[in-house]
């Protein structure tokens, strides 16, 4: 059942908020990360968008938090689908996290096409490009374009005004109770005030996820799964 569901957008600092979370035990966190490590968690998206509670539970077998693309981008649906949840919406500075996203998505399109790949990047490629059309759906209409990855992002003003849309709408959408607006640079405190638990020793965990996604792929390029 999930307990806690991820209204932000990519490069928000989900997978800071990702670490967290299971911190607090409220993993294992479903994130763009779980589906790059699993690729089998594809399939459960193949016969179609979830229609109802008992598809959502199907996708999210096995968790109990949900962030990031494409999980994200259906957070009424997935607040729909689990009353008792509580949403996060992850925000920062709205320039910053442009810049953070371009480089983000121009990443994922080189390790995308690469002229020589060994094997095991084939193997990745292959299975990856199953959930490749939900995401070009996701960023279409998100963004409000129509072009191949990573034309579809359009320029920073534009970015940003959808960016700001987004925030108000997840604001206006949900009641105050049910939804925290979390800069991860907050820290421990106000997370673990709405959820209702012990802040942890030590420090918040901070993550980089283009890091993460360079080392992913870093290692594939390497041959090693």
């Amino acid at each position: 059942m999930i307990e806690v569901i991820g209204a932000g957008l990519p490069r928000t600092g989900t997978l800071s908020l990702k670490a967290a979370l299971e911190q607090l035990g409220f993993g294992p966190c479903y994130h763009m990360f779980e589906i790059y490590d699993h690729l089998d968690l594809i399939d459960r998206w193949l016969p179609g968008v979830p229609d109802g509670p008992a598809g959502w539970e199907r996708v999210f077998a096995g968790y109990r938090s949900t962030l990031d693309w494409p999980a994200s981008f259906f957070w009424r649906e997935q607040a729909a689908a689990f009353p008792q949840a509580k949403v996060i919406l992850t925000v920062r500075d709205a320039s910053r996290w442009y810049a953070s996203f371009r480089t983000m998505i121009r990443l994922r399109a080189a390790a995308m096409v690469q002229d020589d790949p060994t094997e095991s990047t084939r193997a990745f490629q292959a299975s990856f490009a199953r959930i490749q059309p939900l995401l070009a759906r996701i960023a279409h209409q998100t963004f409000g374009s129509t072009g191949p990855i990573p034309e579809w992002l359009p320029g920073e003003d534009q970015a940003v005004a959808i960016f700001e849309r987004h925030t108000a709408a997840v604001r206006q959408d949900l009641p105050a109770d049910r939804l925290l607006v979390f800069d991860v640079r907050q820290g421990w405190e106000p997370l673990c005030a709405f959820l209702g638990v012990a802040r942890p020793a030590g420090g918040f965990p901070r993550l980089n996820d283009v890091d993460a996604l360079k080392h992913r792929f870093g290692r594939l390029e390497a041959g090693r799964p």
